[in-house]
């Protein structure tokens, strides 16, 4: 890959705007230089097969960080040539963790890829007060969701990070989403707060905290995204749903953000739509100094490849930020 501008993809506001599925997220990747990402623990055939699967699709540059011995005997069992990859010794676990998010404090990595780990594991080194990732934002994870009933990608937050966020937290998980959603090249995201119902009831907390988000953005606190909430999600994403309901909304039924009340149902709904709707999801951490790719053991190659595109945007829209805040300072 070469170095480029941002991802040539639509990017009008109108229904199909984003990219469209796999194959246009990998199509934005083509024209973008490799990004060095630490894989951290890759002790297990899907983790290390998968890194090396990002490589060759000229996505990563993978530094493999873990027991090098361990990783050297996997590679052998799964027929994988490891020579061309950099290799970074780690005692365990913990340790890959730990010398994982140093690399990316020394500069040396654009973003992590998780291994053969716990998700807790890592993100106690990337949150870790002295040594970590952290920055104002709290961090939050990201379903990309294309779904084939749905005409456009649908971001799901946060399905795996947040277990119970409060109004704050929340607020900084719709920036993330609606920052991610403007990498995607979906200029003004509509963000669907969801809840179980689309009235404000004191009894239902995640409709006072959606109300909440509303005022929020109405005063300039969250930037960049249309909000509307609480929305049951038949009327977040079925304008025939909201019709009927007779809800006047420029979200209800074309979302392209959903904020889930809570890690349950943003876990439960993307799964649902994975296994019952035969979507494919990529996964990715952010507000975080940089994008940390978590993949599941259940994920497609498919999806995993998707979830190093999306890190590869990431990177690059970064980039380019900087470079024009540099040019105009």
């Amino acid at each position: 890959m070469t170095n480029g501008s941002p991802p040539s993809v639509p990017d009008d506001e109108s229904e199909g705007n984003g990219f469209n599925g796999y194959e246009m997220l990998m199509q934005a990747c083509r024209s973008l230089e490799a990004i060095t990402v630490a894989v951290v623990h890759p002790c297990d055939d899907v983790s290390l097969t998968g890194a090396i699967d990002a490589a060759k699709q000229g996505l990563i540059i993978p530094i493999l960080v873990g027991p090098i011995p361990r990783m050297q005997a996997l590679a052998e069992r799964e027929g994988l040539d490891l020579s061309p990859y950099r290799l970074v010794h780690a005692e365990h676990s913990h340790d890959s963790a730990a010398k994982s998010v140093e690399l990316v404090r020394l500069g040396e990595v654009d973003a992590l890829m998780k291994g053969s780990l716990h998700t807790d594991e890592l993100l106690a080194e990337v949150v870790n007060k002295t040594t970590g990732l952290r920055t104002s934002r709290r961090i939050s994870h990201c379903f990309i969701m294309d779904v084939p009933t749905y005409p456009k990608p649908l971001i799901i937050t946060d399905g795996a990070v947040n277990i119970a966020p409060d109004l704050k937290a929340k607020a900084d998980i719709c920036q993330n989403a609606i920052e991610l959603a403007q990498v995607l090249r979906i200029k003004r995201p509509k963000v669907a707060i969801l809840s179980a119902v689309e009235t404000v009831t004191p009894d239902i907390p995640s409709t006072l905290d959606a109300a909440a988000l509303c005022k929020m953005a109405d005063r300039g606190q969250i930037t960049g995204g249309i909000l509307d909430g609480p929305l049951a999600l038949d009327n977040a994403i079925s304008m025939e749903a909201a019709r009927t309901k007779k809800i006047v909304s420029p979200v209800a039924g074309q979302a392209d953000v959903l904020l889930v009340p809570n890690l349950e149902a943003g876990n439960i709904l993307a799964k649902q739509l994975t296994f019952l709707a035969r979507a494919e999801a990529a996964g990715i951490v952010v507000g975080a100094r940089v994008p940390i790719i978590l993949t599941s053991r259940a994920d497609s190659v498919r999806a995993r490849l998707a979830s190093c595109a999306v890190a590869v945007l990431c990177v690059h829209a970064r980039r380019n930020q900087l470079k024009l805040s540099h040019a105009t300072a």
